[in-house]
């Protein structure tokens, strides 16, 4: 089932009853990176995933987005149907809920954060990269923009039909000024000082084989949260969620179950 919020997101739902697990997706994706979670668990969660502003379906936003604005828009999208929610963020997506966690804890039930980090603004230079991934955007257009870059985020064995799917998420999910807005956001994020605010329990996952962010920068995270599950996926690259469903769904049920039944 597909809708749109008033503020012109395109989001994708499934899952009539239990509680409502949002999915926000990482900097060259949209919803359609969730399948494997929505398959999963959509029989026990309400599972809900957006394309977020300037991405895929969702309308472009009419000016830049800060960090903040993407946690407070996420909020919306929770307050929109009533209590709370569980947050799983892959990469980029993870970076929005944890300030989400940090902005609007009474919204925030858990995290599971795949892949992620504290933000790109950790580093000059890593913010500087960042914030050029938007004039490579330009001079390329999405397909080899895509071509050049998705088939980094999985791990050097995946399945050729995973990596062109990949890539087709890619290519149809980024555009500008969507992307521009995201990645200047990133390099304007480091995260480490408000870990400590997160009241939330969080599972961070990494794949062995993540070559974007690594598991380095999801120890960060781990290091940094009081109340934390950190796990390796072994065989996996950046998006271990969709090379290795079967193991991380597993986790993601198991971390539900624990934090829906204390």
């Amino acid at each position: 089932m597909t809708a749109h919020d008033p503020a012109g997101l395109h989001l994708e739902e499934a899952g009539d009853s239990g509680p409502l697990v949002l999915c926000l997706h990482g900097i060259g994706s949209s919803s359609a990176a969730f399948a494997p979670q929505f398959a999963a668990l959509g029989g026990s969660y309400r599972m809900l995933a957006w394309d977020a502003p300037g991405y895929a379906r969702s309308a472009d936003p009419t000016g830049p987005l800060t960090m903040d604005d993407y946690a407070d828009l996420a909020a919306d999208v929770i307050r929109a149907r009533g209590g709370s929610a569980h947050v799983l963020g892959v990469s980029w997506g993870g970076v929005i809920a944890l300030r989400l966690a940090t902005r609007h804890p009474d919204l925030v039930e858990s995290l599971m954060v795949v892949a992620s980090t504290p933000g790109s603004g950790t580093d000059p230079d890593k913010a500087t990269a960042m914030r050029d991934r938007a004039g490579e955007l330009a001079r390329l257009g999405p397909e080899a923009f895509a071509t050049a870059r998705g088939p980094r985020l999985l791990s050097a064995g995946a399945p050729a039909d995973l990596v062109e799917r990949v890539t087709a998420t890619m290519a149809a999910a980024v555009r500008l000024p969507g992307y521009g807005h995201a990645a200047d956001a990133m390099a304007a994020t480091d995260l480490r000082g408000e870990l400590r605010q997160v009241t939330a329990p969080t599972l961070v996952l990494c794949g062995d084989q993540d070559r974007i962010t690594g598991p380095d920068a999801s120890q960060v995270l781990a290091g940094g949260l009081h109340r934390t599950a950190y796990v390796i996926v072994k065989d996996a690259g950046h998006l271990a969620n969709q090379e290795q469903p079967e193991h991380v769904n597993a986790w993601l049920a198991s971390h539900l179950h624990i934090v829906t039944h204390r």
